[in-house]
């Protein structure tokens, strides 16, 4: 297999990324680096290393699609979506690329293979709640959707199906591209032997006996207005759609009352709502 992986990075730390490479490094599969952040890296001691300074933070689709093509230029056929505090190890790499071949023999087209992740914060296996099982056959799942650190796919489906949603800038990226996959027809797979730790927000908030995750205050209006936008649409599952919407009241409640910044937290919803009601996509201007 002829594989390459494609970080996309915003402030990244430097310790933390290097270990990243590394361990890439040990399978043999090509890096690029995307990077978001205003002021550039110097990677020129890393010969292994493709990096792409984007002049402005162009969003997660935008530049997962840069890194992607990239990936097609270099003449690869797989290509690895991660985030730069992904954890890492060249086994778990390895078995993703075994997975997926065993996928492709198991179910009739598969768009995407993505590990069992793992929360970093409590060290338990992330289920979610509400997403049924469509498939399963040994230790592999076709789901609804997976999130976009460790997405495994064949670059040539990946033009097939469709680049990310750009307009979308961050927020729903991964899931929506999963959907448009399933409705063409394709499986998306995830892989309960090869496991991954992943961060997802930058604390968790338990209320109402409820765990909340709580990211940036900014993110939150692209939360927002991306669930309004994404529930318009006939391919995005029912249960998604209900589970996102009725939970914006409490959500609100949450993050304008018990979270720090309430008030930054509250304008920025606001304008998630407003902006989301009128379809209006792309970056915030603030």
């Amino acid at each position: 297999m002829k594989v390459g992986t494609v970080v996309i990075l915003y402030h990244p730390d430097r310790t933390h990324l290097d270990r990243m490479i590394t361990q890439i490094n040990a399978v043999n599969w090509a890096v690029v680096l995307v990077d978001n952040s205003p002021v550039p890296q110097d990677f020129s001691a890393s010969p292994s290393v493709h990096y792409i300074h984007c002049s402005e933070n162009i969003g997660i689709a935008a530049a997962q699609n840069l890194g992607l093509h990239k990936l097609v230029g270099l003449g690869l056929e797989y290509g690895l979506l991660l985030d730069q505090d992904s954890q890492l190890s060249a086994e778990m790499l390895s078995g993703l690329a075994r997975n997926f071949l065993q996928a492709e023999k198991l179910f009739d087209k598969v768009a995407v293979i993505g590990p069992r992740i793992v929360c970093e914060y409590n060290g338990k296996p992330v289920h979610a709640r509400v997403q049924r099982r469509i498939d399963t056959r040994g230790n592999l799942i076709s789901v609804s959707q997976i999130i976009a650190s460790g997405m495994l796919f064949k670059l040539k489906t990946f033009l097939q199906i469709g680049e990310k949603e750009e307009a979308l800038f961050i927020d729903g990226v991964d899931h929506e591209w999963c959907w448009r996959a399933r409705k063409a027809g394709y499986h998306v797979i995830q892989c309960q032997d090869v496991p991954m730790l992943h961060r997802q927000g930058d604390a968790r908030h338990r209320y109402l006996g409820i765990t909340f995750k709580r990211g940036a205050p900014i993110r939150l209006y692209y939360q927002v207005r991306n669930v309004l936008i994404l529930s318009r649409r006939s391919y995005v599952p029912l249960y998604w759609k209900l589970r996102h919407l009725s939970a914006l009241p409490l959500r609100w409640m949450v993050n304008r009352c018990f979270f720090p910044d309430g008030k930054q937290r509250g304008d920025f919803f606001r304008r998630g709502l407003i902006d989301g009601l009128t379809d209006k996509r792309g970056k915030l201007k603030v």
